[in-house]
Order: C-alpha cells, then sequence, then structure tokens
C-alpha cells in the first residue's frame, strides 16, 4: 500500500510518517516539495495521501485538485491537516475532493483511528476493483468460449452442406472473404466484416434439405426441379432460425435471404431493395460472382472479366449497385483471393 506524506515541514513529516505506521503497520513515502509528491503519486499511484494546507509552491487544495484530475487517483483518500479554526479552509478542501481532516496541534490517537479506518476503506475499494476486473475477465473468457463453440458449428454446418454438394470446393472460402471484402469497403465495421466471413459459409445451408436426385443431377433442371432447389433458401433460413446468438442470426438471415434480387424478382420472399437485409445484398453478389467463375455440372466456368461484366450489367436490378461498386473499386484484392482459394 502506498501512503503518501506532503509536508514542507521536516519535523511535522517524521512524526507523521511514525503515526502512520503505527496505525497502519506501513512505511509512508515522504515529500517536503507538493510539485514532486504529486508527479511521484501520478506515476506509481498511491493509497492515502496526507497533506498540509500551508506549503510554498502549491497550497493543499491545489495540490488535491491535481490528484483529483488524475482518473487513477480520483477515489484515493486524502486527508488535508489544517490549524485550528480555518472552517473557510476546510470547506473549499471539501469542494475539491478532500475525504477527511486533521487539526494541528494533532492529536496522535485520533490520527491513527483515522488513518487506519481510511486504509481499510482503500482496501475494501481495491478489493472490490478487484473482484469485479476478475468477473469481468471471467465473462470475457466464457464469451469467447461461446463464440468459439458458435463458429466450431458454423464450421461443421457448412461442411456437411458442401459434403452434399461436393463440386462447390473452394467456393465457400472465396464468396466468404468477397463478403467481408465487400462490407469493409462499405464502410462497415471490422466486428461485422469479420461476422460475416464466419458467417457466410452457411448460405447454403439448405441445401441439407434438397434431394440428392435434384442437388447432385447433371444437367440444368427442369421447372419442377428448379422450384425445389429454390426451397433450399427457406430451409436454410429454418434451420438457422430462433437462436440468441448474434451469429447464428447473421448467419439465418444470410441463408434466407442471398437470393432476393434488388428489383424485387427473387426468391424466397421477393424482396426489394434496402428490404433486403445488407448481409443477404453483399452476399448475393459475392456468391453469383463465384458461381459464374467456377465449373458446374450444369456450366462451364466464366472467364473472371465476363462474370464482372456481369455484375455491372445487373447491378440496380439482381444486385444491390453499391455493393457491385465496391466490389469492382476492390478488383485487385478480388483477384488476390480468387487466386488464394482455388478450387
Amino acid at each position: 500500500m502506498n501512503i503518501v506524506i506532503v509536508d514542507d515541514n521536516a519535523v511535522n513529516l517524521t512524526l507523521m510518517a511514525a503515526l502512520a505506521r503505527a496505525a497502519t503497520g506501513f512505511d509512508a513515502v515522504r515529500f517536503d516539495d507538493p510539485v514532486r509528491a504529486l508527479a511521484w503519486c501520478r506515476e506509481n499511484g498511491a493509497d492515502l495521501i496526507i497533506v498540509d494546507y500551508m506549503m510554498p509552491v502549491m497550497d493543499g487544495h491545489q495540490f488535491i485538485e491535481g490528484v483529483r484530475a488524475s482518473a487513477h487517483l480520483a477515489d484515493v483518500p486524502v486527508v488535508m491537516v489544517t490549524a485550528t479554526g480555518q472552517s473557510a479552509v476546510r470547506r473549499r478542501a471539501l469542494e475539491v475532493g478532500a475525504t477527511d481532516f486533521l487539526t494541528k496541534p494533532v492529536d496522535s490517537t485520533e490520527i491513527k483511528l483515522r488513518l487506519r479506518n481510511l486504509l481499510q476503506l482503500r482496501q475494501a475499494q481495491n478489493l472490490l476493483r478487484d473482484r469485479a476486473a476478475h468477473l469481468a475477465a471471467e465473462v470475457n473468457a466464457a464469451t469467447a468460449a461461446i463464440e468459439l463453440r458458435e463458429r466450431e458449428l458454423i464450421t461443421r454446418l457448412s461442411r456437411a452442406a458442401e459434403f452434399r454438394d461436393p463440386d462447390t470446393g473452394g467456393h465457400i472460402q472465396r464468396m466468404a472473404h468477397y463478403s467481408a471484402l465487400i462490407a469493409r469497403q462499405l464502410g462497415e465495421p471490422e466486428a461485422y466484416c469479420q461476422a460475416l466471413l464466419t458467417a457466410a459459409p452457411m448460405h447454403d445451408v439448405g441445401k441439407l434439405g434438397t434431394p440428392d436426385h435434384i442437388l447432385l443431377k447433371r444437367g440444368a433442371l427442369d421447372a419442377d426441379e428448379l422450384v425445389e432447389m429454390h426451397r433450399h433458401a427457406e430451409i436454410g433460413g429454418r434451420i438457422l432460425a430462433g437462436t440468441d446468438s448474434s451469429l447464428l442470426q447473421l448467419a439465418c438471415q444470410i441463408a434466407e435471404t442471398h437470393h432476393e434480387k434488388y428489383d424485387g424478382s427473387g426468391y424466397p420472399h421477393g424482396l426489394r431493395g434496402e428490404a433486403i437485409p445488407l448481409a443477404g445484398r453483399i452476399v448475393a453478389v459475392a456468391d453469383v460472382f463465384d458461381a459464374l467463375n467456377s465449373t458446374r455440372p450444369y456450366k462451364r466456368a466464366w472467364p473472371v472479366e465476363e462474370a464482372r461484366a456481369y455484375l455491372e450489367q445487373h447491378a440496380g436490378r439482381h444486385f444491390d449497385p453499391r455493393c457491385v461498386e465496391v466490389f469492382i473499386a476492390a478488383w485487385d484484392e478480388v483477384l488476390t483471393i480468387r487466386s488464394r482459394f482455388p478450387d
């Protein structure tokens, strides 16, 4: 515990230090210069400060004001030593943050009792602060563990969907990074971009409910099969619905809305414009772009420039034009992501 005594009188310093040692069991740090004392307290902290009022350069009021101006010293007990009858000085001391007073000539018994009580108060404050910090650390650790389990769940469900549709290869990695890139280019907070990177691979989790003869069909789907395939967006939303997890809520939003179109002609709900959640609008661009660049049983892989032209041609109809704009603006990063996650 740091006990600090500030008094320009050497005899008073020695006497007060002895009384403080007798009352608390701790040796005090003594200063005859309030300026140096304040600098020391700011650098090292303090648990109890005893300061005289009458001092050169800086009086007790100014010293207390300096102490209270430092956030880490704001609740430190400060005792001012004053002469008898200085009521105006005491009132001003209370205004600037003094905790208690000692009156000259000093009563050794009273001083020891006051100092002991104030130091016990400070120890209780420190204990509560440390306990609060410990509890906060435990909460943070528990929250991090929950988030880790959520991310693991998303990864495993994404893998399950990928095993049902093995031709996707590196598609989910590329489109997830494209999605985070678009969000970042839109100026979204980095926490949102990272959440999108984690949740976007769940976009096709609804394919777990798509029959094999449709999902794995070589060649184009007929009209009835197309209707059944389109149900994967609704199924994905139902799989992920009803959770308190913000990460899984985002994944649910993506799974259900990534096939909505900006002009309202998409599915499953026919949402239009900004009625489509931002995550759905972002993933729509990322998903379609990479799907066009990927080989499928029913299509060849498009050249990357053709896929880019498709996005530009359908901005405002299929896609949010702003999402397309920022995606094209980061074209070098797009190509880097494409090469980083090959099939």
